[in-house]
């Protein structure tokens, strides 16, 4: 059996990262198609705008409409033909990450992943979570690639509620145990694999409550971007 390392094309990660989008993304593409919450877009959109003065490349921005479904993911793949753009690029949670990652799959473009909290493994996985319109698990639809950028800006992360930082945790740490779990029912697997799931286990036991302290006070040190990265 063959053992097999999958991951983003690209991850970046810092303070203040979001303004350096159009350097990031230029190489995808030069009219982004931003899915984002209206919550989120008051919370960026100058700051994504003023980015992309005098850059060549546009913003076209789509607001959720809060499920990640087929009917929502075929609006998407309409808006964004309308458009005429050829890069998606999701800004928020989980649901818009798959939403944006499905969008993009269906409409073979290149997709842009920017995670306003780290409470999941969505932004870098290969994988949409596929629900009803009424929030009703349907299915998992597989992707051909993981994200071509993953770009976290840490003060984004950080001004987020610190339950979801917790979350991100937790969700993090239940993958050393079933890591474990495979291995020991006899699955194969990748020693990079095996070694990144200690390494962020380790980090998280080392960090975590540093980091949560750095999240409820909404500031940003070493710990919490170590804690960001492992999640």
């Amino acid at each position: 059996m063959a053992n097999t390392i999958i991951s983003p094309n690209r991850y970046v990660q810092g303070r203040g990262e979001l303004k350096n989008l159009p350097e990031h993304a230029k190489k995808l593409g030069k009219k982004l198609f931003v899915i984002i919450s209206a919550s989120g877009l008051k919370r960026v959109r100058d700051l994504l705008e003023k980015s992309f003065e005098n850059t060549g490349m546009e913003l076209v921005f789509e607001e959720f409409q809060g499920e990640c479904c087929e009917t929502e993911i075929k609006r998407l793949g309409s808006r964004f033909q309308e458009n005429k753009c050829d890069l998606v690029v999701g800004v928020g949670g989980g649901k818009i990450h798959d939403s944006a990652k499905a969008a993009a799959y269906y409409q073979g473009a290149p997709v842009v992943i920017i995670p306003t909290i780290a409470s999941t493994d969505a932004p870098c996985s290969a994988l949409s979570v596929i629900y009803s319109e009424t929030g009703v698990f349907e299915r998992y639809l597989f992707l051909n690639s993981n994200p071509d950028l993953v770009l976290v800006d840490t003060d984004i992360i950080a001004a987020a509620p610190s339950r979801l930082l917790v979350s991100g945790m937790g969700d993090a740490l239940a993958t050393w145990y079933e890591m474990e779990s495979c291995a020991g029912s006899g699955h194969e697997m990748s020693n990079t694999a095996v070694a990144l799931c200690r390494i962020c286990r380790e980090l998280i036991l080392e960090n975590g409550m540093l980091a949560r302290l750095a999240a409820e006070n909404h500031i940003v040190i070493p710990a919490l971007e170590r804690v960001i990265e492992a999640n």
